[in-house]
C-alpha cells in the first residue's frame, strides 16, 4: 500500500442533468458542503458531463445544464477558495486514465454492477457500452487525483469496492500508485417521488415528482399538496418496516395502495427532518391521526423558507454566466496540475513513457 497521509482527498461528482431537486440536495450537494468545512481534506467537486453522455439527453440543452448546475452548487454555498470545482470533460486525464484502467479491469466485475442493469432497463433502446463502462469512468475520476475518501449513500458502496479492485490490480501489475479508497457514508435520507413514493424522487417521472431547489413557494405548495399519502392519519408502519418492505420485495408491492400511502407520509416527514424545525417532524408524528393537509402545508412552507436565500443567489448567478465560467476554468486548471501529475506515473509505470 502508498504510504499513509495525514491529509485526505475527497472527490466527488454529479451529472447535469436538468434541474437540481431535494433528493440532489439530501443526497449531494448537502454532504459536499458539510465536508467543505472540516480540515484535513483536500476536495475535488465536479460536474460530471461525460457520464451524463451514457444516458438519453439533448446535445443543444447541454451546455446549459452544466452551467445551471454551477450556479446551483455555488448559490448553495460551495466556496471555490475551499475546494476544487471544476467539469470533469475539461480534465482530459479522467477519460486517459479510464483507459488505462480498462486494461487492468475484468469484464466479470462489471457484469456484476447493478446499476448498469438498472440503467439499461431504463432506456432499453440506447444500452450502450459507456453505461457498461460507466464504473470505470467513475474509478477513474477519484484515483486521477489519488483520492482516498468518498462520500456516498450505502447504495453507491458497490462502486468504491470496485474503485479498490481496480486500484489493487493496477498496483499489484504495475507498482504502488494509487490509494484504495474509503467510503466516507452520509447520513442521507432517502427523498421519494411525491406521486410515485414507492420510487425516489427523480425528473424522469414528471414535474410532480420532485421538488426543484427554485421552485418558487407557490409552485411548491402546487407540487406538495398532490403528493400520495394515505387515508387514515395513522401511520401503521415504522420507517424501518416501511424501508424493509420496499427492499425486500419492491416487485411484489408495486400496485400496493396502502404501502404506497406509507410511503408518501413517511416522504413527507422525512422532507420535514431535512429542511424543518428541530424536532418540528417528530412532534407532527407524535399527534397522529395526522392531518395530511396541515403537514402538506407545513412541508411546502419550510421547503420554500430553506431555499429562499438560495433562491436569491441562483437568481444572481444566472445573470453572471461569465463569472461562472472563470470559476470553472479556475478550477480546471488546478485540478489538471494534480491529474497530470499522476499520468505522469502512470505512463511511466505502464512503460508508455
Amino acid at each position: 500500500m502508498p504510504a499513509k497521509k495525514t491529509q485526505h482527498v475527497v472527490v466527488s461528482g454529479i451529472q447535469p442533468s436538468g434541474q437540481a431537486h431535494l433528493g440532489n440536495y439530501a443526497g449531494f450537494f448537502r454532504n459536499c458542503l458539510k465536508l467543505q468545512g472540516q480540515p484535513g481534506l483536500d476536495r475535488y467537486f465536479f460536474i460530471a458531463d461525460y457520464h451524463s453522455l451514457s444516458e438519453n439527453y439533448d446535445p443543444k440543452a447541454k451546455h446549459q445544464q452544466v452551467l445551471d448546475l454551477a450556479a446551483d452548487f455555488l448559490a448553495l454555498g460551495l466556496d471555490p477558495a475551499k475546494s476544487v470545482f471544476f467539469v470533469q470533460s475539461e480534465v482530459p486525464e479522467h477519460t486517459e486514465l479510464c483507459w488505462v484502467l480498462n486494461t487492468v479491469t475484468p469484464i466479470s466485475f462489471l457484469e456484476r454492477m447493478t446499476q448498469f442493469k438498472d440503467k439499461a432497463g431504463r432506456q432499453q433502446e440506447n444500452v450502450n457500452a459507456a453505461l457498461f463502462d460507466y464504473p470505470v469512468l467513475q474509478a477513474a475520476d477519484i484515483l486521477v487525483y489519488k483520492g482516498d475518501r468518498v462520500p456516498v449513500g450505502r447504495d453507491q458502496i458497490q462502486h468504491i469496492e470496485l474503485t479498490r479492485d481496480v486500484a489493487r490490480f493496477f498496483n499489484n501489475r504495475f507498482g504502488e500508485i494509487f490509494p484504495e479508497a474509503e467510503p466516507l457514508l452520509t447520513d442521507t435520507p432517502k427523498i421519494r417521488s411525491l406521486n410515485d413514493p414507492l420510487k425516489k424522487m427523480s425528473k424522469s417521472l414528471g414535474e410532480r415528482s420532485y421538488v426543484a431547489l427554485t421552485d418558487e413557494p407557490a409552485v411548491i405548495y402546487d407540487k406538495v399538496k398532490s403528493a400520495v399519502t394515505e387515508s387514515t392519519g395513522i401511520l401503521s408502519m415504522t420507517e424501518e418496516e416501511l424501508e424493509h418492505a420496499l427492499v425486500a420485495h419492491a416487485d411484489a408491492h408495486a400496485e400496493d395502495e396502502g404501502l404506497r400511502g406509507q410511503a408518501g407520509v413517511w416522504n413527507l416527514l422525512t422532507i420535514l427532518k431535512l429542511v424543518g424545525k428541530p424536532g418540528e417532524a417528530d412532534r407532527v408524528f407524535a399527534a397522529q391521526p395526522i392531518k395530511y393537509s396541515d403537514l402538506k402545508r407545513l412541508v411546502a412552507e419550510r421547503i420554500g423558507e430553506h431555499f429562499a436565500a438560495f433562491r436569491a443567489k441562483r437568481k444572481k448567478l444566472a445573470k453572471e454566466p461569465e463569472k461562472i465560467r472563470e470559476i470553472l476554468d479556475a478550477g480546471a486548471k488546478k485540478a489538471r496540475v494534480a491529474a497530470k501529475k499522476t499520468m505522469d506515473e502512470v505512463r511511466k509505470a505502464i512503460g508508455i513513457r
